[in-house]
């Protein structure tokens, strides 16, 4: 548990991407190259039909979610 005590003033080393405390082992990570993808993503959209339906199930879900009571407004109040 020296990690959570270390000031880190031993210095760092760096390597590929990141640094790391020469005292506790701390790693930082410097660069976020390595998450990103070497070339573009390829856009994909769905079919209109499923597009469509999954409006429509979106929609209502969230009318079915506006009309349900909160579960605060089934308690009731104390002395009543």
């Amino acid at each position: 548990m020296r990690g959570l005590k270390c000031r880190h003033a031993g210095g760092w080393s760096h390597a590929r991407g990141e640094a790391r405390c020469r005292d506790c082992g701390t790693v930082r990570v410097t660069s976020y190259g390595a998450l990103r993808t070497p070339d573009t993503p390829e856009v994909r959209t769905p079919p209109a039909r499923q597009a469509h339906i999954a409006d429509r199930l979106a929609a209502e879900w969230v009318a079915r979610t506006a009309r349900r009571r909160p579960w605060w407004g089934l308690v009731t109040p104390m002395g009543a």
